[in-house]
């Protein structure tokens, strides 16, 4: 069953790696869609792709990394096919560097890709489906790296920061139809060359294949998942997670406000139970002994 027939889909970095498998799944369930990359060459090898397998798609080269861009992408859209109902921000790049030799260059490079590239999408997509009346759908790219993970300061606050705006844009573009998710794919790609790992001795591209993360997101972008919004998964490999939410943990209260000997006499024994798995890799808390400067150990 096609679930997308007669959607119109704009997804960004679609010229490889995840974008080009979402792309490829969207047009099979018969999204028509435009695929960006700055790439134009390989943006135009995917659109062959699609058109050879009888789908309908156009290649985009604008950059999402200036407002100007960014809403050129969408107005290609509208010019190609009257319209959008889908956006997939997908376009990513990185910068790994330890905290302390990280350059403000390598950040600003990643936060202007991630962040500010799927904003100006979001609200240039976002405005055209309000104009159209009939809602849409937005789907974000966020990462298990904004949970925490070294070497990726950058990656991490962008990511984050995107899993932020998902839940912010599900509660303010309600009102016109409009859901907003976002997954946390993985996949063996170009991006992430030397950095994958698989079990039992397999290839990681044998289980990280990018085609493994399309599946969500068609699914989140037909009308099945119309009462889902504002929630992140994971995806990738053999698996599909939800997300949970940010949310207050154990809480205490004491009368008439804290203070700092009332916070000493119970910290320790009410909080430290509390801390758990930490970072991406999700390894237990590992400063239950304190950080201790290295003169000190």
């Amino acid at each position: 069953m096609r679930l997308l027939e007669g959607k119109r889909a704009v997804v960004t970095g679609a010229g490889g790696g995840i974008g080009r498998a979402h792309a490829r799944l969207l047009a099979a369930h018969g999204a028509a869609v435009v695929v960006n990359d700055v790439d134009a060459a390989r943006a135009a090898a995917v659109v062959a792709e699609i058109s050879a397998a009888g789908g309908s798609a156009v290649a985009n080269g604008d950059s999402i990394a200036s407002r100007a861009g960014a809403e050129a992408l969408i107005a290609a859209c509208v010019d190609a096919f009257g319209g959008i109902e889908l956006l997939v921000n997908n376009a990513g790049n990185l910068r790994d560097r330890s905290f302390l030799k990280m350059s403000d260059e390598e950040f600003d490079a990643v936060w202007l890709v991630h962040v500010k590239g799927s904003f100006w999408c979001a609200q240039a997509a976002a405005r055209q489906m309000q104009a159209q009346g009939r809602g849409g759908v937005i789907i974000n790219t966020s990462s298990g790296s904004h949970f925490g993970n070294f070497g990726q300061t950058n990656y991490a606050a962008a990511k984050g920061a995107i899993a932020s705006m998902t839940y912010t844009w599900a509660i303010e573009l309600a009102r016109f139809g409009i859901r907003v998710n976002a997954i946390c794919p993985v996949a063996a790609t170009q991006m992430t060359h030397g950095l994958m790992s698989a079990p039992d001795g397999k290839a990681p591209e044998q289980l990280w294949l990018p085609e493994r993360n399309a599946p969500l997101v068609v699914y989140l972008a037909s009308e099945e998942a119309a009462n889902v919004s504002g929630q992140v998964f994971g995806v990738g490999g053999e698996r599909l997670a939800h997300i949970v939410q940010p949310h207050y943990g154990k809480t205490l209260t004491h009368d008439g406000g804290w203070t700092v000997d009332a916070i000493r006499e119970c910290f320790q024994r009410e909080m430290l139970s509390e801390f758990g798995a930490f970072g991406i890799f999700g390894k237990p808390y590992p400063f239950h002994d304190g950080v201790h400067a290295p003169d000190e150990e």
